[in-house]
C-alpha cells in the first residue's frame, strides 16, 4: 500500500511557504502523493467543521507545489463535478499534468450541498447519471485527436485542445462517493475510488467488494481500480466513534501505523494522512506556526519506512 499526505490547503497552515515547504518534505521523506480537496462555501449558521472555513483551491495549490516537487504524485480528493464544466475542467487538469511532468490524479465527486449548487448554478437532480458523460467528455478532450461530444448534459463541438496531457490517455480519473451507486459507478468506469472525511473505515472491505464486483461485472479487471483512503489523523488523542470504541487513524503514532497495516490487509491500495482535518492544525484560528509545527512533527513520525527507488 503507497502511502500519501494530505497537503496544506486548509486553516492555519494554508501558506504559500508551508504549502511549498511541506510538500517539498513529503516529496524527500518518501510519501507517494499529496493532496488537496475542494469547499466552495460555508453556508453561514451552518456549524460546518473548522476545516471547511478557509480552504485553498486545489487545482491552484497543486500547480503551485508542481513547481517545489519532481516525484510525488499530485491528487485532488475532490473536485465537485457539477460547479464546472468538463472543458474547463479539462483544460485544468492538462495544465497541471504538464507543469508536473505527468503527476496529477484526478478525484471527482457529484456534490452534497444545495447552497454550493446555488452558488454555481449547478443542478442537483441526475448527478450520477451527469458524471458518467462528464467522464466520457474528459476523456474525448484528452485523448482524441477531434474532440466532440453531444449527450444529455454536454455538448463539445469538433474541436482540439491543445496541449495533451503528458500521461496518457489522461490523467486518472477517481471518484468519490460512499452510496453503493456512487461505488458501482467507479468500479464500472473509474480508475479508482476515494472515500470521503466521514467514512467508517472499520467497514472498508464491503466498498472494496462492491467497487471489484462492478468492475468485475464490466469486464474490467477489478486488481486494477485503486482504492484510496483519505486518513483523517488525530495523532495523541483516541478519537471515539458513535459505539465508542477507538476511530481508526487516532492515538499514538504506533497504534496510527498499525491502522494503516489493517486497511492495506482490506484492500486499500493507498493511503494518504491529512492532517487538514486536525483541529489543532486544520483550524483557521490557531496559530500559523504551532499548526505548522505539530503538522511536521506527524509527518516525520508517519512517514513511510523506505522511500521509492
Amino acid at each position: 500500500m503507497k502511502i500519501g499526505f494530505g497537503a496544506p490547503v486548509a486553516g492555519a497552515w494554508a501558506t504559500p511557504e508551508y504549502l511549498t515547504s511541506f510538500a517539498g518534505r513529503a516529496e524527500d521523506v518518501g510519501y507517494a502523493s499529496l493532496w488537496g480537496f475542494q469547499r466552495l462555501l460555508v453556508p453561514e449558521g451552518s456549524g460546518m467543521e473548522p476545516v471547511y472555513h478557509s480552504v485553498l483551491d486545489p487545482m491552484v495549490a497543486l500547480g503551485y507545489v508542481a513547481a517545489r516537487t519532481s516525484r510525488i504524485r499530485l491528487g485532488v480528493a475532490i473536485i465537485n463535478l457539477p460547479f464546472v464544466s468538463p472543458a474547463y475542467l479539462a483544460k485544468q487538469a492538462t495544465t497541471v499534468d504538464v507543469l508536473s511532468g505527468g503527476r496529477l490524479d484526478l478525484g471527482l465527486g457529484i456534490g452534497w450541498m444545495p447552497e454550493e449548487f446555488a452558488a454555481t448554478g449547478a443542478s442537483m437532480p441526475r448527478r450520477g447519471a451527469r458524471a458518467e458523460e462528464y467522464l466520457a467528455v474528459l476523456r474525448t478532450l484528452w485523448a482524441d485527436e477531434v474532440s466532440s461530444h453531444s449527450g444529455d448534459f454536454y455538448t463539445v463541438p469538433a474541436g482540439r485542445q491543445d496541449p495533451r496531457p503528458v500521461q496518457k490517455p489522461g490523467p486518472p480519473v477517481l471518484l468519490g462517493g460512499m452510496s453503493p451507486p456512487a461505488m458501482e459507478r467507479a468500479g464500472r468506469i473509474a480508475d479508482g475510488w476515494i472515500t470521503s472525511s466521514r467514512a467508517d473505515l472499520t467497514k472498508i472491505s464491503e466498498a472494496v467488494r462492491v467497487i471489484k464486483q462492478a468492475a468485475s461485472e464490466s469486464g474490467r479487471d477489478p486488481g486494477a481500480v485503486r482504492i484510496i483512503c483519505r486518513g483523517v489523523v488525530l495523532a495523541g488523542a483516541e478519537a471515539r466513534g458513535p459505539d465508542g470504541s477507538r476511530r481508526l487513524l487516532s492515538g499514538s503514532y504506533a497504534q496510527i501505523r498499525e491502522d494503516a497495516e489493517w486497511l492495506a490487509g482490506q484492500g486499500v491500495t493507498e493511503l494518504f494522512y491529512d492532517l487538514n482535518w486536525d483541529p489543532q492544525v486544520g483550524n483557521p484560528s490557531v496559530a500559523p506556526r504551532a499548526a505548522a509545527e505539530r503538522a511536521g512533527e506527524i509527518l516525520t513520525e508517519l512517514a513511510p519506512i523506505s522511500a521509492p527507488g
